[in-house]
């Protein structure tokens, strides 16, 4: 008997999964079309963590939901079917439905990051240079420098006054407002350019300055063209130079969320790691009317630069988020708050590295996730000897494989790229640390932490509907 050569066999995929497309009724690909549409206007409304965390909690209370604080103010013993939310300081929520059973019986937990990779204005940012006003800038998150330069983006965020005042930021998203953009060198005079590294070509010192004017103010020619900034800023937001020092904002790029392909099979759109598990995620909650184990949305900031700081993972908001509810039980014990953790489930929604045929030497194909194939179950993330990571237990994934097809899910299995080439983490370890039960479940994107990447329409109501059916899971 001929064997086959390591290579077609390394090439095989014992279970191999379909693209779901094909299986679904008129009826469902106009939900999923409907979802999809959705999907595209919380995009649009969720460029930065705080917009998307305002987007969440609007959402959540109209479909019911209070905030914690009024809870407590009601004086009551919460109850099977309510609805409660904690916010932390608008970069972070979690979202409780009160299941029938006591709360130190466990949770069901959906769980995604609301921060993507951008570019951060500095505090003390504005300067001119040879008539050109700029903002200094420093990139947050893990990104290819490159793919910012030359195109339009959009500034949003709030710029906080020393008397408190809040004053929110939006340049660049209307038809009808300017754009902004950092500039690149011209072919012509790049040869050097072309020489270096792809991470030595853009110095983020150097090059990734803002263009954001070069008219003078009238009449005076000593540093004008910053003045003309200045004098509108003063204008528009009523904001002097020193209010940078005490403002939050983010350049990401402009425009609205897209269909993508000629077959519309796709979205293209900024911030989709992780907003797109926020997404589906938040959808399949408020999906839920009833439930036996309590359910419940966390959404956290600071994850792309390892969950530190206010909002983040590392941080105890979550703890005190839980022990609050569970004040407001009959059954409130400091054992129990330890019981809730150490008996709960999640499903860590972060997205996953989608193959890519144009890289295909950067995955193994049989361990990797594809467009239009379902959700996405990974074991483990990390790098190199799983480094960094979560490694969920066999019998909670076998456990998640019977709910998936019990439920008619497509679902998939991946890694974070081939062995050694690089990987990658979630908040997933963080929450294995109070005894949680937990896999990273997400949605395959191409051109991760680029200005536009890349779903598929199918994976995203695949997702919303096994996070849906995830939050019925009781073992």
């Amino acid at each position: 008997m001929k064997l086959d050569s390591p290579n077609k066999r390394r090439g095989r995929n014992i279970v191999e999964r379909k693209s779901v497309w094909s299986r679904y009724s008129q009826e469902e690909i106009n939900e999923l079309e409907g979802i999809n549409k959705d999907y595209r206007l919380f995009m649009d409304r969720s460029k930065t963590e705080r917009e998307c965390i305002g987007t969440v909690i609007d959402m959540a209370r109209k479909e019911g939901y209070i905030s914690l604080e009024e809870a407590e103010k009601q004086k009551e013993y919460v109850k099977p079917g309510d609805k409660i939310y904690v916010n932390y300081m608008d970069k972070a929520v979690v979202l409780f439905l009160i299941g029938s059973k006591p709360l130190y019986e466990g949770m069901n937990i959906l769980g995604a990051h609301v921060d993507s990779p951008r570019i951060d204005i500095k505090q003390n940012p504005l300067f001119e240079e040879e008539g050109y006003a700029y903002l200094d800038t420093h990139y947050y998150g893990g990104i290819k420098k490159y793919q910012w330069l030359a195109m339009p983006l959009a500034l949003h965020g709030v710029v906080i006054k020393k008397d408190g005042t809040k004053v929110p930021v939006v340049v660049g998203e209307s038809e009808d407002s300017p754009v902004l953009t950092i500039t690149d060198l011209l072919p012509h005079l790049g040869r050097r350019q072309e020489g270096k590294t792809m991470k030595e070509m853009v110095d983020g010192e150097k090059h990734f300055d803002l263009l954001i004017g070069n008219r003078p103010l009238k009449g005076d020619e000593n540093l004008s063209v910053k003045k003309r900034i200045l004098q509108l800023l003063e204008e528009d937001y009523g904001m002097e130079e020193e209010d940078f020092l005490s403002a939050e904002l983010e350049l990401v790029p402009a425009g609205k969320a897209r269909e993508c392909g000629l077959d519309r099979s796709m979205i293209m759109a900024y911030g989709q790691d992780d907003r797109v598990c926020t997404f589906t995620s938040v959808l399949g909650l408020l999906r839920k009317e009833k439930v036996k184990k309590t359910a419940c949305c966390l959404l956290v900031d600071k994850e792309e630069i390892g969950s530190v700081g206010p909002g983040g993972m590392t941080t105890r908001f979550f703890e005190y988020a839980v022990a609050s509810v569970l004040e407001l039980t009959k059954d409130y014990k400091e054992r129990h708050l330890r019981m809730v953790m150490s008996h709960s489930h999640m499903l860590s929604s972060d997205v996953s590295a989608g193959y890519d045929p144009m890289y295909g030497e950067c995955f193994e194909k049989k361990n990797s996730a594809f467009l239009s194939r379902g959700v996405v179950l990974s074991k483990y993330t990390g790098s190199g000897g799983k480094s960094g990571s979560n490694d969920a237990n066999p019998e909670y994934v076998a456990a998640l494989r019977q709910l998936m097809d019990s439920h008619q899910i497509g679902w998939q299995t991946a890694e974070l790229g081939a062995v050694d080439i690089g990987g990658g983490g979630t908040i997933a370890y963080l929450m294995a640390a109070y005894g949680i039960e937990v896999i990273d479940c997400g949605i395959p994107v191409l051109s991760m932490h680029s200005p536009w990447e890349v779903t598929s329409k199918a994976d995203i109501y695949e997702a919303v509907k096994g996070y849906q059916a995830f939050l019925d899971f009781d073992r």
